[in-house]
């Protein structure tokens, strides 16, 4: 079987994989993105107890596999009477872990502001709500893109761990394909292509425009 006849035959399955795949990183992203900021915050705050909360959060999801994670959150949590479907329990276990790598990004971006933004804000007496959420976070921000761009990456990636709780994305796909047909090369090789679009055709270029866009932002701020 020629690789056209092997893409003829098998691009459905691809596809409806990839399409998965795509829902997974879409899904884990969002959550990433809502625990960094939370944790990240969190880490920051001068009352104690929540500052040591954002940091055993982190400590605990950066120190331990994704994969034992997973395990827990589909095979364990049951135990407790918390069950999850496979699908949810995916990008669930992604999002957590991921988002405690991106805690760490959103309190380097914001302690990278320079300290006389922080005492210029002051001076025009606004609220630190205020003064972070105007101010001080947009900075933040654009310091923090790039290495969110590649942290995406990391979690698109991150999410072919699913396919090890039977969730039917591009990895799983390539999987059964290979098992059915013995065709390793084709099997696999095509995943590593549409990983690499995804990553390198939807991320990259989706985050280097956002931070083109905020960066023009705040300059004509």
């Amino acid at each position: 079987m020629s690789y056209l006849e092997f893409l003829y035959k098998y691009a459905p399955s691809f596809l409806n994989g990839a399409v998965v795949t795509l829902e997974q990183t879409a899904l884990g992203t969002l959550l990433a993105v809502i625990v960094a900021l939370i944790m990240g915050f969190m880490k920051m705050s001068s009352f104690i107890p929540v500052r040591w909360v954002g940091i055993v959060y982190i400590e605990i999801f950066r120190g331990t596999s994704l994969l034992v994670q997973m395990y827990w959150i589909f095979f364990v949590l049951p135990l407790f009477g918390i069950t999850l479907g496979k699908f949810e329990a995916g990008f669930l276990a992604v999002g957590l872990n991921l988002g405690a790598y991106g805690a760490e990004l959103v309190r380097g971006g914001v302690q990278s502001v320079p300290r006389s933004q922080y005492e210029a804000a002051t001076a025009l007496g606004m609220h630190p709500f205020t003064r972070m959420r105007r101010v001080i976070f947009p900075q933040a921000l654009l310091n923090m893109l790039p290495p969110w761009g590649n942290l995406l990456i990391e979690l698109l990636k991150a999410t072919a761990l699913v396919a090890l709780i039977s969730v039917a994305d591009l990895m799983f796909v390539s999987k059964q394909i290979n098992m059915s047909t013995f065709l390793s090369a084709q099997a696999f090789g095509t995943a590593l292509i549409i990983y690499y679009i995804i990553a390198r055709g939807i991320i990259t270029p989706g985050m280097r425009g956002l931070e083109c866009k905020l960066a023009k932002k705040l300059s004509i701020g």
